[in-house]
């Protein structure tokens, strides 16, 4: 990426917005009217002219609040231009505001008020994303995915990503780290089921099984971030004991057993102990935290 580009990133939104050396703006047909060029000015542009987004990291959107956006538009309008760029086929395709073109469909709208400019794919996926990121409703989850995109899309180091973001670069990295933890636990971030504070927590935890356990435990005993950090700390400090016939501490299992130890942690979304003896009998711990949790992992053996 040169560094123009980049420069323009930094400034952030409004910069990529209003970059005028690349900038057309295009009069949309009006009512009996026809294309024409219309430099400096926000014009309104029909509906059925614009394309979706390719590039949108956002793929949901709440029925609700999009319902009450387009009671809004029926009353005041759009209030703020939706930014599109010029197509090859004499249409438009989408770069920032998706979400007040759904709800302009919804109000019955013919056509909105629009920033037609210039933009090769890859300021349509800068702008988009950037968008994406200043909205206040996401989750933990879904910020530490724009903010990788972002990163890998624009070639960026952690630390310019926090500089032309304007966070603090420990910010970054442990949003960014979120995408590290188990796909339970990602779920989890999701679904409101523990909060960052949790999850910065749980992400001192190095071994696998270790983490998954102790997931399953904040969960099942509702347990408050303080109370995380501290049972994170008794582990740091309580080694686990191994069983008198066991010559398995962690480094002592046989590769291969180890990997079919992560295996079943891995599928069963829960803590798994191998415990083998020298002449190679032993057997397998699975541990649940709740009524419900072994109602699931017997449904999840049973089907398999």
């Amino acid at each position: 990426m040169s560094e123009k580009k980049k420069s323009v990133l930094g400034r952030g939104l409004s910069a990529l917005l209003e970059a005028n050396d690349t900038t057309e703006r295009t009069q949309s047909r009006e009512l009996g009217g026809s294309l024409s060029s219309k430099a400096g000015a926000i014009i309104n542009i029909a509906l059925d002219q614009i394309e979706v987004n390719p590039f949108q990291p956002r793929t949901t959107f709440e029925e609700q609040s999009l319902n009450e956006l387009a009671d809004s538009i029926r009353i005041h309008g759009v209030i703020q231009p939706i930014t599109v760029r010029k197509t090859d086929n004499n249409k438009f395709q989408l770069i920032a505001g998706e979400r007040r073109l759904r709800a302009s469909k919804l109000a019955g709208k013919k056509e909105i008020p629009a920033y037609v400019r210039a933009a090769s794919d890859q300021e349509s996926i800068e702008i988009a994303l950037i968008e994406n990121i200043q909205r206040e409703d996401l989750n933990p989850l879904e910020i530490a995915i724009n903010y990788k995109r972002l990163q890998d899309e624009c070639e960026l180091t952690q630390e310019q990503l926090a500089e032309r973001l304007g966070k603090n670069r420990s910010t970054v990295t442990n949003f960014i780290r979120l995408l590290k933890l188990p796909p339970d636990i990602q779920a989890g971030l999701r679904d409101q089921k523990i909060t960052m504070g949790h999850a910065k927590a749980l992400m001192a935890i190095d071994d696998l099984a270790t983490l998954l356990s102790a997931y399953k435990e904040t969960i099942s005993r509702g347990l408050s971030v303080r109370q995380v950090e501290e049972l994170v700390r008794s582990l740091e400090v309580k080694p686990k004991k191994t069983s008198s016939i066991s010559s398995n501490k962690a480094g002592d299992l046989p590769f291969t057993v180890k990997k079919m130890q992560d295996k079943l942690i891995a599928s069963l979304s829960t803590k798994v102990q191998i415990i083998r003896t020298r002449d190679g009998k032993g057997e397998i711990i699975v541990k649940f935290y709740s009524d419900d949790d072994l109602e699931r992992l017997v449904e999840y053996i049973s089907e398999t």
